[in-house]
């Protein structure tokens, strides 16, 4: 049971409370009293939409919460995803929608509750991909295509990380072995240093497989998942690396990309985003706005293409995975010195 109600209108609320009760009311003094709600909730996110659009897109979310809570629920725009993070601290609001990193520092820092995660395209988690323009050096068998359901497009992968033929899957870690041949020398697209899966956790891979990677490659600097796998398509770096599958970004720049950029390995899996409270919540109000919030999307069809527009996903689940949060955490802490 948490142990304190909102700060703001806490009082009022438990003044009210009091005043309604009487003497014989031995609810009242029950010892398993539910903690009361506060009047109104404030969610912070950082959405996909800008400008103009914002209230538009945000509004149905916290009009559709609010009513099937019986509170207020109010929407408010974070500049970033730390933003949220310390606006769960500074309790200028108690449920965020952020990124992976932002609520391992929520749970750590203040002591958030997870208490869904974001699915896209029926995926939690996603991989990391190594991309290559050169697989006699880094294929151990002949490349074949299979096909990424999401763009409806067959792509070139390597080294058993898919099936011929099949719909990719993106699971990882698979091939992540052909990161050794990546020797003295090699030219490899990375991303900035905050970017998951453009740099961070291909990093990881690569000093796992006994890569300094400071002093045995030569980075090349990009920005964006595109420009990495355009680095390689266009022969600038022999090795890239971004998200699964980033190479369905630049069809139109590189139409032969399908086949010209070959996917040799995946790495462990990155968590996705999610949503998490404030510690000061009501656990009944919690598991109410849990499930609320597990079930928006399939609503309506409104509401699916506002999830969409509103934060790209396509939905939430309960299955919180909290392991994959912690060990991003850990990668996390390989970059904060």
């Amino acid at each position: 049971m948490r142990s304190s109600a909102l700060a703001v209108g806490a009082l009022t609320v438990a003044a009210l409370g009091l005043a309604g009760c009487s003497a014989t009311d031995s609810s009242a003094t029950s010892a398993d009293d539910a903690q009361a709600w506060p009047d109104s909730i404030t969610l912070s996110l950082v959405p996909s939409v800008e400008g103009e659009d914002l209230a538009e897109a945000l509004d149905p979310l916290t009009a559709y919460l609010s009513e099937g809570l019986g509170i207020e629920v109010e929407g408010v725009v974070a500049s970033d995803y730390a933003a949220t993070v310390e606006a769960l601290g500074a309790d200028q609001a108690q449920v965020v929608i952020t990124d992976a990193g932002s609520l391992y520092n929520a749970i750590e820092q203040y002591d958030a509750e997870l208490v869904l995660r974001d699915v896209r395209f029926g995926a939690t988690s996603y991989a990391a991909v190594a991309y290559t323009n050169n697989p006699d050096k880094y294929c151990a068998d002949e490349p074949v295509m299979a096909t990424y359901a999401a763009s409806d497009i067959e792509l070139s992968y390597c080294n058993g990380i898919e099936e011929a033929g099949a719909e990719a899957t993106g699971s990882g870690p698979a091939g992540i072995d052909a990161l050794e041949k990546i020797d003295a020398g090699t030219k490899v697209a990375l991303q900035a240093a905050t970017s998951p899966a453009g740099y961070q956790y291909p990093v990881v891979a690569m000093r796992d497989a006994g890569i300094d990677t400071d002093a045995d490659i030569e980075q090349v600097p990009v920005e964006g998942n595109n420009n990495a796998v355009l680095a390689v398509a266009n022969g600038d770096a022999e090795v890239s690396f971004g998200y699964w599958d980033a190479r369905t970004t630049v069809t139109a720049e590189a139409p032969d990309v399908a086949e010209k950029v070959t996917a040799f390995a995946y790495t462990e899996m990155i968590p996705n985003g999610g949503v998490a409270v404030a510690p000061t919540l009501p656990d009944d109000l919690v598991a109410q706005l849990t499930e609320l919030m597990a079930d928006y999307a399939g609503s309506s069809d409104e509401a699916a293409t506002v999830m969409f527009d509103l934060v790209g996903l396509s939905g939430w689940t309960a299955e919180t995975a909290d392991e994959e949060i912690a060990r991003y955490g850990e990668i996390l802490g390989e970059f904060s010195h």
